[in-house]
Formats: structure tokens, sequence, C-alpha cells
């Protein structure tokens, strides 16, 4: 291990003394953080004094972990007060500027044992849902068609009082919803009728709710969160999607719905991992494991899967293939009819397709047997039917990149020219900048008469 140098600063002395107790307990920085919910690599760059800035709430569950009576909560104002102080006066002087209703007090779920206050009858106030609505209320209008009915009523008029077919009209909406998205990508249409049945549903956490029913109010807003946040990763509005899934992570925690907190966090990983920032995911998905046992091996199958598109993305071969491993072993022990029906999409073609994207990763960045990938895609591309057209393309466009990068062009030509024609059907940004991806391996054959053809209509597909 790195010597450490505890006097240097703060920082360094606060990492030493973390080092120092985990060495002292035989736990490896993976196995710790599991325990406080990060990643190994956070744990290793606070024991180094590089991380920037640890959160409170880490610096506490490391005490809670080896019963220090609160040192590190302690020293974290002195390590890394300062800069979260500055962060939250700047956070707060952005929010001063025009509101007119007063603060909405947040609390944060009880799945994990934080604040389990009950709220006054007919008040739920425990997600932050009024900001949310602020973030999504300006949204385009939506188009006119005959979903209006379904997913959004003329002018977001809500109820007196959530009755049980108001949340049968969220869940029904989240069903079609994931259902178009899948098909014709989160683009478009997808993403209007999204965004206005969000703003509808969140608007139910306002409404009067009898006890018996809010468990099932906050899940079904819950999973239509995912799904809606889900649209807006793949037409490429980060920040909304990122907002949305934390909304949805704080709806399922409410509903006690271990599955759902499951699923948000697995999102939250892969969108980490495709805007580059992998240790993050890393972090979301472990998040997501915490308390695995309550899972079902379908999620945990998934949760991994995200694990190993993290380590694949940082070129870290031996923990991408453990994930993998892990995800395979877990997939094998998966039963169907123990998975919440939301969870079916997660089949072979899904297990093969997403496994294959961590192993498309290694086989580019770190030189392995780009056959691994390509077998899983291939399985992906033959399981995935016409209800998920857009899976169905990116596997078949990153089959093509790998064999363009590793193998014969001629045959990721016609591999490719499949992919176009689906992806040409879709409002997927992912799909498109797969298919750009692809265009760039091209260009490495450019004496190939047919490799230029696919370069041609990959390019006007792209720009249309």
């Amino acid at each position: 291990m790195k010597e450490l140098h505890p006097g240097a600063s703060p920082k360094d002395w606060f990492g030493n003394e973390l080092r120092e107790l985990r060495v002292a307990e035989g736990l490896s920085a993976a196995a710790l953080g599991r325990l406080v919910q990060v990643s190994d690599d956070m744990i290793l760059a606070i024991e180094k004094g590089k991380y920037p800035s640890c959160r409170r709430d880490v610096a506490q569950r490391l005490d809670a972990v080896f019963q220090t009576g609160g040192l590190f909560d302690r020293a974290w104002p002195m390590v890394f007060g300062n800069r979260d102080a500055e962060k939250k006066r700047a956070d707060a002087d952005k929010r001063s500027g025009g509101m007119a209703e007063g603060p909405v007090q947040v609390r944060t779920g009880r799945i994990l044992g934080r604040d389990d206050t009950s709220p006054r009858p007919g008040s739920y106030e425990p997600v932050d849902r009024r900001a949310f609505l602020q973030d999504v209320g300006g949204l385009a209008a939506l188009a006119s068609t005959d979903l209006t009915q379904v997913f959004a009523p003329s002018g977001l008029s809500l109820p007196e009082n959530v009755r049980p077919s108001d949340i049968d009209q969220v869940s029904a909406a989240a069903t079609a919803i994931s259902g178009l998205d899948n098909t014709l990508g989160g683009g478009g249409m997808v993403r209007n009728v999204a965004s206005r049945a969000m703003q509808w549903s969140a608007g139910l956490l306002q409404v009067d709710c009898a006890e018996h029913l809010r468990a099932d109010l906050f899940a079904s807003v819950s999973r239509l969160g995912i799904v809606v946040g889900a649209s807006a990763f793949d037409s490429y509005h980060h920040d909304e999607a990122t907002k949305t899934f934390k909304f949805a992570a704080d709806c399922a925690e409410e509903a006690g719905d271990w599955h759902l907190r499951a699923k948000t966090y697995s999102f939250l990983a892969r969108q980490a991992v495709w805007i580059g920032a992998p240790d993050d995911g890393l972090t979301y998905a472990e998040k997501g494991l915490v308390r695995s046992d309550r899972l079902t091996a379908t999620e945990q199958a998934m949760l991994h899967t995200a694990r190993a598109r993290a380590f694949g993305k940082m070129g870290n071969v031996r923990d991408t293939m453990a994930a993998v491993g892990a995800a395979d072993e877990a997939f094998t022990r998966a039963r169907p009819s123990e998975d919440p029906p939301w969870m079916a999409y997660y089949d072979a073609a899904q297990h093969n397709g997403d496994t294959a994207h961590a192993l498309f990763d290694l086989a580019l960045l770190s030189g392995q047997d780009p056959g691994r990938a390509a077998r899983r895609f291939g399985t992906a591309v033959h399981g995935h039917g016409d209800g998920f057209k857009r899976s169905r393309a990116i596997s078949r466009t990153k089959l093509a990149s790998l064999i363009m990068a590793k193998g014969d062009p001629r045959q990721a030509v016609a591999i490719g020219h499949d992919a176009l024609n689906e992806v040409g059907r879709l409002t997927s940004r992912r799909a498109a900048d797969d298919l750009r991806q692809l265009g760039r391996f091209a260009a490495n054959h450019q004496t190939v008469q047919e490799v230029s053809v696919l370069r041609e209509r990959i390019a006007a597909t792209v720009s249309a």
C-alpha cells in the first residue's frame, strides 16, 4: 500500500485514520465500500487524501462501522466542511431568486431507517415534489393525441382525494410509456407524453390520500419516475433524467419498496457510466445492492451488470470479469415468477446485451478477447423481440462496431446495415451515438468499398 503522510493536511490525516481502522479490522476497500454504500475507489481516494469532498453521511457511516464514537463526524467540518458549506450557500443563493413559496421540508425515506416521522393525515411532504414540479413545469405541452386522456387530464387538474383509480392510471401510464420508449426511443412524442404524465402523477403527492393507499401511491409514482427518467436519458436530457431517477428513488423509499429502489439505482448507474462518470456509476450500483437479500436474483444480476459496465469503462479487467461472473451467477438463479412484473424485460437477451457492453469496453480499452462480447451481443440480437427494437438495434450496432474494430470489416458492414434499418425509425440519441461510433471505426477501412457505402448511410441517418 502507498505510504500515507497524516501530517500533510487534514485530508491526509482523515485518510490515514480510515486506513488504520480498515486494516485493523481486516477489511478490503471493496468490503468497506459495501458497508458504507460507496465504491472501493472512493474509499482508497479518501485514504490517500485525494477525494475532493466526502459527504458527511459517509463519515457518519464510517463511524457506525468502526464504532469510533463519532471521530469521523467530528473531524468532517475541519476536513471537508468548508467546501460543502460554500456549495450550500451558493445553492441557497440560486434558490432565493423569486421563489414565493416557503421551503418544503424533505424527509429522506424509510427503507434504511432514516427519518420515519409519521405525517399528519392528509398532508404528505416526504419528497421534494414541489421543486420537482418546478423543474419539469416548463416542458413542452403535450401534443394533441388520444393518449392525453390516459396520461394527462386537461389542464393537469387533480382530484381532491387520491382514489385507487388514480393510482391505477399512474401504473397504466408507466406500462404504456415504457412500451413506447422501448419501441420508438425516448424522444419526440414519447418525451412529451412522459413529461406531462410525470407532472400529473407528482401532483398527486400533494393531494389528500388515505393511509392505506399511501404506499401504493408512492410505488406507482416511483415506477413512473423510472420510466420517465429512462425516456429523458435516452433523449439526452441528462439533468432531468437524474432528477427524475432520484425523485423515483425517494418515492420508492417512502413506499418501502426495495425492488423499485434497486431499479432506480440501476438506472442512475447506467446513466452515470454513459456520461463518463463510471465511479459514480459504481457507487450507485453498490447502493442498489444494499440488502441484496431482499432483492430477487434477477435484480441482483441487473445491478452486478451495472457494476461490470462501470468497471469496464474504467478499463479494470479483473473487477469487470468478476462483476460479469457475479451477474451470470445471479442470473442462473433467476425465477421470473419471483420478479415484479416490470422486471420481465430483464431476460436472457437483456442480460447478454448488458454484460456484452462491459466486455466491449474491455476489448477496446484493454485489448481483451473480442469474442466474448461478440457472442453475447449475438445472443441479445437474436433474443430481443419487436417490443425491444431499441435494445436490438443498439446490440446490433455494438456488434458491428466490435467486428469493424477487431475483425472482418465486410462482416461488420452486413450487421451495420441491419442496425441502420432499425435505428432510422427510432428517436433514440443513444442509438444514434452508437452509429457514430461505428462510423469512426469504419473510417479505418476507407479502401473497402462496402465500408464507404455504410459510412455514407450512417452519416445520412444520424443527420436526418
